[in-house]
């Protein structure tokens, strides 16, 4: 049981770690270079779609995280699986409190329709992105590393 556990917990979270990974350097650079009335409604469908799945991507993350690090207490794993715990609670907080809000407000913009400080609010949401990025990439090679050293 505990290594289906592991398994799946970095499965998991390994997808995860790569689809936010792809959107920060190769899907987002991609669409930046489309015509702006493309890369908008491409932006807005990504936060569109992303948004509906992902909530679940991270708190599953999380969930598994946490059930690895409470099977492998005692251990040195076990430490590491709650650290990358305390790092994906910490990603689904940067989450909550300041990429969701933005994600939402750039799923409604059109071409036609977004506010003047739309090119702020990307760059913004981008610098978040990525301080989130290296947040799972870490807890990702302590779930690994909890994993392997079961």
């Amino acid at each position: 049981m505990t290594f289906v556990l592991a398994v799946l917990a970095v499965s998991v979270l390994g997808l995860m770690v790569g689809v936010e990974f792809a959107v920060a350097f190769v899907v987002n650079p991609i669409v930046l270079r489309l015509p702006f009335a493309a890369a908008m409604a491409a932006r807005a469908d990504g936060a569109r779609m992303l948004g509906r799945v992902m909530p679940f991507w991270y708190f599953g993350s999380l969930a598994l995280s946490v059930a690895l690090a409470a099977v492998a207490w005692g251990t040195g794993s076990g430490v590491a699986a709650l650290v990358a715990a305390v790092l994906l609670a910490a990603s689904v907080a940067l989450s909550i409190g300041f990429l969701v809000p933005i994600n939402n407000r750039q799923a409604t913009w059109t071409a036609d329709e977004h506010p003047d400080d739309w090119r702020e609010q990307y760059q913004r949401w981008d610098r978040l992105h990525y301080l989130r990025l290296a947040i799972i990439l870490s807890a990702f090679v302590l779930v690994a590393v909890a994993a392997t050293a079961l």
